[in-house]
């Protein structure tokens, strides 16, 4: 009996090469702005300061106030942002991975397919890092079952106000301002990192298909292909779902949808009296959103990254459209738990959530406290 034969039903199948991932990563992220070191150190310092101007009026714009033993920021080039996402992407994916093979009857490749096919995935992730390394200003890490971390990645702050012509000051300080936001949502409101964490799983864990379902996925990719692409489509990750994993999928949509909305809102709302050339800064990032050209327009619709514009733009939209009814104490119930986070409809019609939250006597034409006829 050979020794493949003997080993058990359920040996974990091919897995992610996460340091080949690193190495492909570092090997193919693009250069950033030519700076002097003088000028790095600057730049870094700079942004750590700016991180700890934005605590104060975050909070009193947002209503919300992140605990005191908080991280610090990380200032990060563009390799240490990679790493500290595959890091997290490993934390995040292998105990669905290791679920999906150990099931009943999964095959066991040979160690040597196993490296073969962990290198491939690896270099996968690592050319897609690189891509997004040179587009994300800064993120909260959410470090399944590790320490969350806020980053600033300060080659591509330098780079993108250099191509805006804005004042150098206001931008770094107002990107800090959306990012201090997302640090907030995610320690003011305790139990939101986790619950985000447990959908992602759960997510990735029922779309992994079994080699039965192959032919069906196959299909599916063919006959959705042209709609994924398509103005309004959420890119290659749509191909994959089945309806009722599409409806997860928009749930989750929704939640990233507040959150980017209410970061941007937050940043905004800060005001001139922060951040002088704020409306100047929010116009021509506006059209930065919008893509260069053709080509990267194309890419940004494969990987789903125009859907990742129109959270930003719905979720802003949301979150003004509760204040106006609720004021700010009203639209913060959102964070109360999972039960108040807006519904994939809500985020496109704000009346309806606060209608669903603080009752009916909230809908138009209706004073607090009154019944609507």
């Amino acid at each position: 009996m050979s020794a493949q034969s003997e080993q058990p039903q359920g040996t974990p199948q091919v897995k992610v090469d996460w340091q080949f991932a690193k190495q492909t990563g570092r090997r193919l992220a693009p250069a950033g702005p030519q700076i002097s070191a003088a000028e790095a150190a600057e730049v870094v310092e700079s942004i750590r300061r700016y991180a700890a101007e934005a605590v104060e009026p975050i909070a009193r714009t947002s209503g919300l106030r992140a605990p005191g033993d908080a991280p610090p920021v990380m200032v990060v080039d563009r390799p240490t942002w990679m790493a500290v996402n595959i890091d997290s992407m490993s934390k995040l994916m292998d105990p669905v991975i290791e679920k999906l093979s150990s099931r009943p009857g999964a095959p066991a490749p040979s160690e040597a397919m196993q490296a073969i096919g962990g290198k491939i995935t690896g270099a996968e992730v690592g050319a897609l890092l690189s891509f997004m390394s040179s587009k994300v200003l800064g993120q909260y890490d959410l470090a399944p079952e590790g320490t969350p971390k806020l980053m600033l990645v300060a080659p591509n702050l330098v780079a993108v106000e250099r191509e805006l012509e804005v004042d150098p000051r206001d931008f770094r300080l107002w990107v800090c301002m959306h990012e201090e936001t997302h640090r907030v949502q995610f320690t003011a409101v305790p139990w939101l990192r986790q619950y985000m964490i447990d959908s992602s799983r759960e997510l990735m864990g029922e779309m992994t298909p079994s080699a039965e379902e192959l032919p069906e996925l196959i299909q599916r990719i063919v006959k959705r292909l042209p709609e994924a692409l398509g103005p309004g489509g959420g890119g290659l990750g749509e191909l994959f779902a089945t309806p009722e994993q599409l409806d997860k999928i928009a749930r989750i949509t929704a939640i990233m949808s507040l959150l980017e909305g209410h970061a941007d809102v937050m940043m905004d709302e800060v005001g001139p009296q922060v951040i002088p050339s704020v409306e100047e800064i929010r116009r021509k990032f506006n059209e930065r959103r919008k893509g260069a050209g053709n080509a990267d327009r194309l890419l940004r619709r494969l990987l789903g990254l125009e859907a990742k514009m129109r959270q930003y733009r719905d979720g802003a939209a949301f979150v003004r459209g509760v204040i106006d009814e609720v004021g700010l104490d009203g639209f913060n119930k959102v964070w109360t738990s999972p039960e108040t986070l807006p519904l994939p409809a809500e985020i496109l019609d704000p009346k309806a959530w606060v209608a669903r939250v603080h009752g009916a006597d909230r809908v138009e034409g209706a004073a607090p406290g009154e019944q609507p006829a």
